[in-house]
């Protein structure tokens, strides 16, 4: 049975750092990309950032470009959302994915990633 668990979250301020950890277990997991998402109340889900099975590929929103790091341990099974300068706007629920998404476009598409994690909510306040 496949896992994936985020954790990390809370409540933090404006200008704060957070880092997710989403730890996989029941799959072979350094075979898979790992994607994040993120939903906030009353918007659509969207992708934050993305790595490759062997994290040397990876792809990041605008919105996050330059903030935010995703990174992987495979040995440990775990991946990782290093989030730096927070601002309101990110607040939202997070959710990690792993998936085998083949061209760069795919790794933005949720509908490429076969396995989620319940989510992990993220609170940035002004």
């Amino acid at each position: 049975q496949v896992q994936l668990v985020e954790s990390g979250g809370g409540l933090v301020q404006a200008g704060d750092s957070l880092r997710l950890s989403c730890a996989a277990s029941g799959l072979t997991f350094s075979s898979y990309a790992v994607g994040w998402f993120r939903q906030a109340p009353g918007k659509e889900r969207e992708f934050v950032a993305a790595i490759s099975w062997s994290g040397s590929r990876t792809f990041y929103a605008d919105s996050v470009k330059g903030r935010f790091s995703i990174s992987r341990d495979n040995a440990k099974n775990t991946a990782y959302l290093q989030m730096n300068s927070l601002k309101p706007e990110d607040t939202a629920e997070y959710y990690c994915a792993v998936g085998a998404p083949y061209y760069s476009v795919d790794y933005y598409a949720a509908r490429k990633y076969d396995y989620w994690g319940q989510g992990t909510q993220i609170t940035v306040s002004s």
